[in-house]
C-alpha cells in the first residue's frame, strides 16, 4: 500500500528520509534535531509525519528517530507494538519502559555530525 504525501510536503519528507538514512547503527536522533538540521526548527511534528509515512521505504531506519527525551513515541506505527524496540536492541541500543537508556550517549545530532 502506497501512502499519499501531499505535494507541498514531498520534498521535506524526502529530505527527512535522506537524513534518517545517515543515522549510524546503534545511534538515534530526535524529530527536533532533524527539523533543526533541515532549517525548520519548529517542524519536528512534520518530521514525525514523515516517519509515519517512512515504512513504505525499506531503507529508512525509522526506528532510530525518537522524541527529544529518547521516548519511542513512534512505536505504534510499526508492524507490532514491540518492533521499534526490537530493532533498536538488535543494534545494542538499550531500551527500558519505551525509552532509550542513556539517550545522551546514543544521540546522533545531524547538525554536529553532517556538513550543511
Amino acid at each position: 500500500m502506497e501512502i499519499s504525501i501531499p505535494n507541498k510536503h514531498k520534498d521535506f519528507f524526502h529530505n527527512v528520509y535522506d537524513v534518517v538514512r545517515l543515522i549510524p547503527k546503534g545511534r538515534a536522533t530526535s524529530y527536533g534535531a532533524i527539523a533543526k538540521y533541515l532549517g525548520s526548527p519548529k517542524s519536528s511534528r512534520m518530521v514525525g509525519w514523515a516517519m509515519n509515512a517512512a515504512h513504505q521505504f525499506s531503507d529508512v531506519p525509522a526506528h532510530r528517530v525518537v522524541n527529544r527525551n529518547g521516548m519511542l513515541t513512534g512505536k505504534m506505527h510499526f508492524s507490532s507494538p514491540n518492533k521499534m524496540e526490537e530493532l533498536l536492541r538488535a543494534e545494542n541500543v538499550h531500551v527500558k519502559n519505551d525509552k532509550i537508556i542513556d539517550f545522551k550517549e546514543v544521540n546522533w545530532d545531524p547538525t554536529a555530525e553532517l556538513e550543511l
